[in-house]
């Protein structure tokens, strides 16, 4: 028996939960979905195994993502989320552990205190918040301490994260609700407009993976789709190309971009400069699609590399961190104020 619990960081994001315990890395790796009874409103399953319900649930039964767009929708599901995982790589011990949660830059007050009070609710001691930008710098070997500008740009499920970090702070940030899921729903729409034929959101994902692309690939892959057709309702498969993905990523491609170009123009400019010498950290499941840091580079003019393990970068990043719990402050940092104030 411990006496002791380790301390733990997680990564709670719209997509995916990653959970980080001090002195053995990342234990649990596991898409943010719970499955919930609907007549008694029990969580049935959690992770992979409600992931594999989406979409095949039967009319009791339904799969819930407990976080969209980066922030808690579903406070109850996700402290139990939580705590299942939680309690899945850690041993009984008489003190809970302390842990370190991921949170966006564009965070809200109320937004927070929901966070502190789900991992609570899942068996935490004490809660230190850390936003996932600086923990991605920190994951990619960034020595954050320093007062040179970062741009950090992430990726996940349900919104892209663009922050600029100097001086173990975010100096600049923007949140927009374009991200991951928004390539899927661009396939659906193409796929809908080009070919008159439906198909599911998890099929748009699979394709995303396999041939995605916002520029030219030199292998041009092909994937065959299997639908509906929307003309009689009868099964329905054609096969779509690499190219043809470019033309359905074009608006949300746009949109990042724009809030890249904003957040630039808001930067002071000897953190610009920096930027120059620095260049662009990517992270984030998005990041991983063919040809997004070569567009952003092209866009910006700015040396853009993505982190190696792009998915459990800010993971890595918060359990670095883990170390210095003591010297931070736990609960509430409002970091949106501290910001306001600051400006």
């Amino acid at each position: 028996m411990l006496i002791f619990e380790k301390d733990m960081a997680i990564d709670m994001g719209t997509s995916t939960t990653l959970l980080f315990e001090q002195g053995k890395g990342v234990v649990a790796r596991e898409p943010t979905v719970v499955a919930v009874n609907k007549q008694t409103g029990k969580v049935m399953k959690v992770g992979t195994d409600a992931q594999k319900m989406l979409g095949r649930t039967p009319a009791n039964m339904v799969a819930i993502h407990p976080i969209a767009n980066g922030v808690i929708s579903d406070y109850e599901l996700a402290a139990q989320m939580q705590r299942e995982l939680v309690s899945r790589v850690t041993s009984f011990s008489l003190f809970k552990p302390r842990v370190l949660a991921c949170v966006p830059s564009s965070i809200s007050g109320v937004e927070e205190r929901a966070v502190i009070d789900a991992a609570i609710e899942a068996g935490a001691r004490k809660v230190y918040l850390l936003e996932t930008s600086v923990a991605t710098a920190l994951g990619a070997g960034v020595d954050i301490s320093k007062a040179e500008g970062h741009l950090v740009i992430d990726i996940g499920g349900g919104t892209t994260e663009i922050a600029i970090i100097s001086a173990g702070g975010v100096v600049e940030c923007e949140s927009i609700k374009v991200a991951g899921a928004s390539f899927d729903e661009a396939i659906v729409k193409y796929v809908r407009r080009k070919h008159n034929m439906l198909i599911g959101l998890s099929a748009a994902e699979e394709i995303k993976r396999n041939i995605g692309c916002v520029l030219q690939r030199p292998d041009m892959g092909v994937e065959e789709v299997h639908g509906r057709n929307l003309a009689n309702g009868l099964p329905k498969s054609i096969t779509i190309s690499a190219n043809e993905l470019i033309e359905a990523f074009v608006e949300p491609m746009n949109r990042i971009l724009e809030a890249i170009h904003s957040v630039l123009e808001r930067t002071p400019p000897q953190l610009v400069g920096d930027l120059d010498k620095n260049g662009i950290i990517m992270s984030g499941g998005g990041s991983l699609i063919y040809g997004m840091d070569r567009l952003i580079e092209r866009s910006t003019g700015i040396r853009t590399v993505v982190v190696d393990d792009a998915i459990s970068c800010a993971a890595y990043g918060a359990g670095k961190m883990l170390k210095h719990l003591d010297e931070m402050q736990d609960g509430m940092m409002n970091f949106y104020r501290m910001r306001q104030l600051k400006g």
